[in-house]
């Protein structure tokens, strides 16, 4: 298949964007969405894309940036492997941070989050005491993010401990889903607040790439990507209302958003640059259009991986795994636009 991807471009371009967004502030947590060391979607639906580029442009940064890893206890303790490795998601926390280390990426420490004393996680700490990680334990909050009350109360944020790191920008990333990745950055940068430290927050996720339509393919794609935890790709509404320009992101952003709006107004509402956040979309910093160079290549590409992983998920329906995830695949087929 022939390149439709500038990572030249891109890089440039994503890099360019990052900077921006660091200046205005004194520490910016940063939450990286997929693969850090090797993004295999990406490098399909938008062929020619070096699935090494995330790791290019943590690298192209120096010394400024740090990575934390996060790992949920709730999902640690559900004790399944993750992916095809056979591996749970402690153990393939510490391959990657490994693996990250060797590519000369300085990961700091890690963070458990929604620990309520899970033996798995217990287990997890233990390890990490005894290889000498830097490492902070999060816990729980009753009703978070909904119960604004709980979330500043005496056991929300003020409760969390501070994983303090000199650099300019925090990746924060982990395996898995739901591994806590924002809680952490919002607590974080709740507690450097209270020492007078302008610390915000700004995601990096490839996909859904935002000032694309809809019903492009590669959005598509992202969809067939994440079928088995039925994201959705949408039009947000916050977006459109502030600026009236149709930006596409996906369910979970845009159903948070308006508590999470709450709660970074509450951390400062008056200075932080922050508050200028009126979407989802706002808080990303997607450049992936400006790499696209051949966007018919990119079309019949994420249609090819559409396919792959409806083919993938049968496999795995047919084993007896998951009969939502084929039913939510069967939905998706139906938005794209084959050709005759």
């Amino acid at each position: 298949m022939r390149t439709a991807f500038s990572n030249k471009k891109y890089l440039s371009a994503q890099k360019k964007a990052i900077l921006s967004r660091l200046h205005k502030f004194d520490k910016l947590y940063f939450e990286w969405g997929g693969h850090l060391l090797f993004d295999g979607h990406a490098s399909r639906v938008l062929p020619g894309y070096d699935p090494k580029n995330k790791l290019k442009l943590i690298k192209s940064l120096g010394k400024d940036i740090a990575v934390v890893y996060c790992v949920s206890a709730k999902e640690l303790q559900k004790g399944v492997t993750w992916s095809d490795t056979g591996l749970l998601l402690d153990e393939l926390s510490l391959k990657e941070a490994r693996e990250l280390r060797k590519e000369g990426i300085n990961v700091i420490g890690f963070a458990i989050n929604r620990f309520e004393r899970e033996p798995l996680a217990e287990r997890f700490i233990e390890k990490l005491k005894e290889l000498k990680e830097t490492f902070i334990v999060t816990s729980e909050i009753e009703g978070y993010p909904n119960n604004i009350k709980n979330v500043f109360g005496e056991n929300g944020f003020d409760a969390q401990p501070l994983l303090d790191i000199p650099n300019k920008i925090i990746a924060v990333t982990g395996a898995g889903a739901n591994n806590g990745k924002m809680f952490f950055c919002l607590s974080q940068i709740y507690q450097y607040h209270k020492f007078g430290i302008n610390a915000g927050f700004a995601k990096f996720e490839t996909f859904p790439i935002w000032n694309l339509p809809i019903n492009h393919e590669v959005n598509i794609a992202y969809e067939a990507a994440t079928a088995d935890i039925q994201d959705k790709v949408m039009i947000d509404p916050f977006h459109k209302k502030a600026y009236g320009i149709n930006a596409v992101n996906y369910n979970r952003d845009i159903e948070n958003f308006s508590i999470l709006k709450k709660i970074i107004t509450r951390i400062d509402g008056k200075h932080n640059f922050m508050k200028n956040y009126n979407s989802p979309t706002d808080m990303g910093l997607n450049m992936a259009k400006k790499g696209i160079v051949d966007d018919v290549a990119v079309r019949e590409a994420s249609r090819q991986e559409i396919l792959r992983r409806y083919e993938s998920f049968k496999k795995k329906v047919f084993k007896g795994k998951k009969e939502a995830t084929l039913k939510r695949m069967k939905e998706i087929m139906l938005k794209v636009n084959w050709p005759n």
